[in-house]
C-alpha cells in the first residue's frame, strides 16, 4: 500500500505537474528545440499511462513493480539518459510513420461510424421523448376530463338538494285517508262528550224533579 501511494505521488509530481511547467516555459519561449523534446516525452508518457492502466491490475503482485514504475519515470525525465527522446526515435517513430495511413483509416471510419451512431440514436431519443410526451398529455387530458365531469354531477346533485321544488298539484291517495282517519276520532269524541253531558245534566234533573215529586 505504501509503495502504491509513494509511486502515484512521483507519477503525479515528477511525471506530469514538473514536464508541465517546463512545456509550458517551452511554449512560452518558442523554443523549438525544448518544444520538440518535450512534445516527444508527452507521446511516450501517453503510451506509459495507457499501459499502466492494464499493468497495474495484472502485475500488481510483481515483487518491486511500484518501484521499477518510479525508475522508469525517473529515467524518462533524466537529462542524461534522455529516455524519451530515445524510446521516441528508436520505436514510436518509426512505428508510427509505417502505420499511419491505416491508423488515419481507421480513425476516419471510427469519426463516421460514430457519428451515424450518434444521429441514430439521437433519433431514437427524440422518438422516445415525443411519444412519452404525447401519452403524457393525453392522460393528463382524461384526468382532466374526469374531474371535471366529477365536478358537474356533484354540482347538480348539490342544486338538485338544495333548490327542489315543492310538489304541485293533489296530495298523494294515501294522504287523505290517513287525515279522515285521525281526525274523524276527534269530532266523535267531541259529541259524545257533550252528548253525555246532556245527558248527565238531564239526569241529575230528572232525579231532582223526581225528588221533589
Amino acid at each position: 500500500m505504501v509503495s502504491w501511494i509513494i509511486s502515484r505521488l512521483v507519477v503525479l509530481i515528477f511525471g506530469t505537474l514538473y514536464p508541465a511547467y517546463y512545456s509550458y516555459k517551452a511554449v512560452k519561449s518558442k523554443d523549438i528545440k525544448e518544444y520538440v523534446k518535450w512534445m516527444m516525452y508527452w507521446i511516450i508518457f501517453a503510451l506509459f499511462t495507457t499501459a499502466e492502466t492494464f499493468t497495474d491490475i495484472f502485475l500488481c503482485w510483481f515483487p518491486f513493480y511500484y518501484e521499477l514504475k518510479i525508475a522508469f519515470v525517473a529515467w524518462l525525465l533524466s537529462p542524461y539518459t534522455k529516455g524519451s527522446s530515445l524510446l521516441y526515435r528508436k520505436f514510436v517513430h518509426p512505428t508510427l510513420s509505417s502505420k499511419e495511413k491505416e491508423i488515419d483509416d481507421c480513425l476516419v471510419q471510427a469519426k463516421d461510424r460514430s457519428y451515424d451512431a450518434l444521429v441514430h440514436f439521437g433519433k431514437r431519443g427524440l422518438n422516445v421523448a415525443a411519444t412519452a410526451a404525447v401519452m403524457a398529455a393525453s392522460k393528463g387530458q382524461g384526468a382532466l376530463s374526469e374531474r371535471l365531469r366529477s365536478f358537474s354531477m356533484q354540482d347538480l346533485t348539490t342544486i338538485r338538494g338544495d333548490g327542489a321544488p315543492a310538489p304541485s298539484g293533489p296530495p298523494p291517495p294515501g294522504s287523505g285517508r290517513a287525515s279522515g282517519k285521525h281526525g274523524q276520532p276527534k269530532m266523535s269524541r267531541s259529541a259524545s262528550e257533550s252528548a253525555s253531558s246532556s245527558v248527565c245534566t238531564c239526569c241529575s234533573t230528572c232525579r231532582t224533579w223526581k225528588g221533589t215529586a
